[in-house]
């Protein structure tokens, strides 16, 4: 059996309900396999405007049989509900907080109630996490995960290595929504990114219904029948080139690229085209994601690259 704030799904059975702090609901799938197992907690939208993860736990909520199941399922399609009602990009529009960002507390008073409703009443009851995230409106990305570095690694790499997503990234966050979870309550779990621009492909959608159909037969939750999934590497040490100004940014490469030390990576320039600053790569990596757009803001995210000399290829 599952339960959630008194809301008991019986074995074999599942509910569409509304779960969360009394003012600030959100959509859940509870499902409560035939069998006892483990339970496993996909988020989507903890970023408002990060959208292929919200269709693909819906599809998995709707089509999953609990019958066949051995375990549970809390399924969240959309966690920031209010942000993207709103059309907001990113953070909780009531107070800005950022869910990626705002554990446990930020003296944000929604974003501390949501935290604080994962904190009590779910992350206790929950044996891995998936949280599905995707490029935003100016940030390009190659499909890549992050995983726990200094707890519960392996753990979650166990789970890692069996999706379908080539890169996986060492994560050092301790206030994040996944992040927190691992470091402070030792419970496994992983980041994914798909997607970018504010968009929801469908090819993205499909992939990360795979990526969560793989994650269950990874927990013995589901088998589900898949053979054959991409190259992957670890990266245990991600270089992330902060803008020093703001200005205009013109980027010379793409996720995915390899890149070398001292290639240029972009430029910015002031609103007479003058050039500001050139950013260079310090060491040889790979491109996983950056600034795509236009602007280029002090303490912004411009590059972020993988060190060649912290990459590993998996077997």
């Amino acid at each position: 059996m599952l339960e959630i704030q008194r809301i008991r799904v019986k074995n074999g059975t599942k509910k569409m309900v509304y779960i969360g702090p009394d003012a600030y609901p959100m959509p859940a799938f509870l499902i409560a396999g035939k069998e006892e197992g483990k339970t496993i907690l996909v988020t989507a939208q903890i970023h408002s405007g990060e959208y292929p993860g919200t269709p693909a736990v819906i599809r998995i909520g709707k089509s999953v049989d609990p019958e066949e199941m051995k375990g549970n399922m809390i399924l969240m399609p959309c966690v920031n509900v209010t942000g993207f009602q709103s059309g907001y990009n990113t953070r909780i529009p009531e107070d800005d907080g950022n869910l990626n960002a705002d554990y446990p507390a930020a003296g944000k008073p929604v974003t501390d109630c949501i935290s604080s409703f994962f904190m009590k009443e779910v992350f206790p009851k929950t044996d891995f996490i998936l949280d599905l995230h995707s490029g935003g409106l100016s940030e390009p990305l190659t499909p890549c995960l992050f995983y726990p570095a200094l707890s519960v690694t392996e753990e979650s790499l166990a789970v890692g290595k069996k999706l379908d997503i080539p890169w996986l990234l060492a994560s050092e966050n301790k206030k994040g929504h996944f992040s927190y979870a691992a470091h402070v309550m030792n419970i496994p779990g992983l980041l994914l990114e798909r997607g970018f621009g504010s968009l929801c492909e469908e090819e993205w959608i499909h992939a990360y219904e795979k990526d969560i159909r793989l994650a269950m037969d990874a927990l013995g939750i589901l088998s589900c029948g898949f053979r054959g999934t991409c190259a992957k590497e670890v990266i245990r040490s991600v270089r992330y080139l902060p803008f020093e100004e703001d200005g205009l940014w013109y980027s010379k490469v793409k996720p995915g690229e390899e890149i070398v030390k001292g290639q240029i990576l972009g430029h910015t320039e002031d609103y007479f085209g003058n050039i500001l600053q050139e950013y260079t790569a310090e060491e040889d990596g790979i491109v996983l994601y950056g600034n795509g757009g236009l602007k280029a803001a002090k303490g912004h995210l411009a590059v972020a690259y993988g060190r060649n000399a912290y990459r590993e290829v998996l077997p």
